[in-house]
């Protein structure tokens, strides 16, 4: 008996998690500390809280055809909910608090091409 075939939703959250794996693994090779993976809050989600020296970043991966289209894929209302969700993160870590803060995409072109864009965008004040 065959196992059942993925629904298209199941086959994007696997893709999804591979890429935040494969984006965790290059941070990491990198010298950044991966502080949290997949961190869900009632705001919203980040895909990887990463830290290297005085700075943390707030990461969100996108896996998708092209790199352009990775990060064409990045809504103003998804970096609303990402920033939402990193002030919920830092309310709750206070010594976060004391290093630089930063918003970076890992966009991905599978099967290993990755760009990493550090400080990809800034909240509006």
């Amino acid at each position: 008996m065959q196992a059942a075939q993925k629904t298209q939703k199941e086959k994007t959250y696997d893709k999804g998690v591979w890429a935040e794996k494969y984006a965790a693994t290059y941070l990491a090779a990198k010298g950044y500390k991966v502080l949290e993976t997949r961190y869900k809050t009632s705001y919203g989600e980040i895909d990887l809280i990463i830290k290297k020296d005085n700075v943390i970043a707030f990461v969100e991966v996108k896996a998708r055809r092209s790199i352009d289209e990775a990060l064409q894929s990045i809504t103003p209302k998804m970096k609303e909910r990402i920033a939402n969700t990193a002030q919920y993160y830092l309310s709750q870590n206070a010594e976060a608090l004391k290093c630089d803060l930063r918003f970076d995409v890992i966009a991905i072109k599978p099967p290993l091409f990755l760009a990493h864009l550090d400080n990809a965008w800034h909240l509006d004040s």
